[in-house]
């Protein structure tokens, strides 16, 4: 018995050593990505090819403008508080829309809008947990009494 757990915990002990740190995505890495959510984007709001370098470029603009925002941040010796950040997101992405506003349609600035509300971090799933909302109970099942 002894044998055993001490032969599994060297087991845990070299997979551990052996285990490689994760490493931040190449410029390849990312390029592609961006690539994919932009073909996404352009198929999920029906863009034709002007439109998609124009809000391709928006798009990268704002990220950017973001970016430098996040690396200011710590250059000036302070901290925004959690409302400043929010303002100026909400600032960023107000900014934002009204560019994109310029290129798309009322229909796809609205379709782009509802994808931004449902897109990573910021959907309903986010709001109930990073699984989603639990399951609903079955029709006609009791609700569990607490």
């Amino acid at each position: 018995m002894k044998s055993s757990l001490l032969a599994a915990l060297v087991l845990c002990a070299a997979a551990s050593l052996t285990a490689q740190p994760a490493t931040p995505p190449t410029a390849q890495q990312r390029a592609a990505f961006e690539a994919r959510r932009m073909d996404r984007l352009a198929t999920l709001l029906d863009l034709n090819d002007g439109q998609r370098a124009q809000v391709q470029t928006i798009l990268q603009e704002a990220h950017a403008q973001g970016m430098q925002a996040l690396e200011q941040a710590p250059a000036s010796g302070t901290r925004p508080t959690r409302e400043q950040m929010k303002a100026a997101h909400a600032q960023m992405k107000a900014e934002t829309e009204q560019k994109l506003s310029t290129v798309l349609t009322p229909s796809q600035l609205k379709k782009f809008q509802l994808l931004e509300e449902d897109g990573p971090r910021h959907g309903p799933r986010w709001r109930d947990g990073p699984h989603g909302a639990p399951p609903a109970a079955p029709a006609g099942t009791p609700s569990p009494q607490n």
